[in-house]
């Protein structure tokens, strides 16, 4: 399992987990896209835009390796801002590719892309 060194490993503050220490014996975690619903609480909402904001400072446009990126935080992402990159995509592997939907990233989190706009 690769470790994205430098990538922040919680919400400062918080129990919401980005990353995780150590691989699972049974596999890692399926990746399912989880409903993000309109009443959620305003620190979940923070915790969305603080891990959409460090996948964008770590890697970019440029596809990426799941690896040790937490399942449970990549669900509330997965299938609108971040997509497989990868065309036999297996939501059960540490290797499977990842790429941010760039347009949709900006749409739910434009504080994340402030910056470059300027």
């Amino acid at each position: 399992m690769e470790k994205h060194k430098g990538f922040p490993g919680r919400l400062p503050g918080t129990d919401f987990q980005f990353t995780i220490r150590h691989g699972s014996k049974k596999g890692a975690t399926r990746i399912v896209a989880r409903e993000r619903w309109r009443d959620r609480k305003a620190l979940d909402r923070a915790a969305d835009e603080a891990f959409m904001a460090a996948l964008w400072d770590h890697f970019g446009e440029e596809p990426f390796v799941r690896g040790n990126l937490d399942a449970g935080r990549l669900s509330w992402l997965f299938g609108r801002e971040v997509v497989p990159a990868e065309e036999n995509f297996d939501p059960e592997s540490y290797d499977a590719l990842l790429r941010i939907d760039v347009a949709k990233a900006r749409a739910a989190f434009p504080d994340v892309f402030l910056d470059e706009e300027e």
